[in-house]
């Protein structure tokens, strides 16, 4: 038994009232989880959107940073992966172009553009859902190993695994109905 006053029984007390520890997933072309895997946006899974047909959600992203008729937004469309993202580092994010605006980069109209993107490619894949769905015990995290996130990523990881965290939401309460 510990001395009154010792303060470990406190401290006892603290760590079972925690629980267990919480189960991340990281989301990313990184992960040793298959489930992140699948639902990075690097990976092959073509999508529509708007009636047009994309690659992946990496080449979404990395497209629309591209006017209209410039030759390297359809290249970025068609790739998934860093042939994907290797087309969009040529861009001079001077704006996300869709439907024939402008849209301010990494703005949240912008955010918005991109989170229909990544919601369409799961509404189409039964798959995708699944594997969200089963993630329901995890946080959702997006760390590539790649160190700090750059100020100019068109998708900050906050926003990324908050669009993810909000769909897995909205699969699990569909799921009970």
């Amino acid at each position: 038994m510990l001395p009154r006053g010792s303060g470990c029984a406190d401290v006892e007390a603290r760590e079972a009232m925690k629980g267990p520890p919480e189960k991340i997933l990281n989301v990313s072309s990184t992960s040793t989880d298959w489930r992140g895997l699948a639902l990075s946006n690097f990976g092959l899974s073509p999508f529509v959107l708007d009636g047009m047909l994309f690659a992946s959600v990496e080449g979404f992203v990395q497209g629309i940073k591209f006017p209209e008729g410039d030759p390297r937004r359809e290249a970025a469309f068609a790739s998934s992966g860093w042939p994907a993202k290797n087309v969009g580092d040529t861009a001079d994010r001077s704006g996300a172009y869709w439907g024939g605006v402008c849209l301010t980069y990494g703005s949240p109209d912008h955010h918005r553009l991109i989170e229909r993107a990544i919601r369409a490619r799961i509404a189409q894949s039964k798959g995708l859902q699944e594997a969200l769905k089963s993630t329901a015990d995890a946080v959702l995290v997006h760390d590539t190993g790649a160190g700090a996130e750059s100020p100019t990523t068109s998708l900050p990881a906050s926003v990324f695994c908050r669009i993810l965290t909000e769909i897995r939401s909205e699969l699990l309460v569909g799921a009970t109905r």
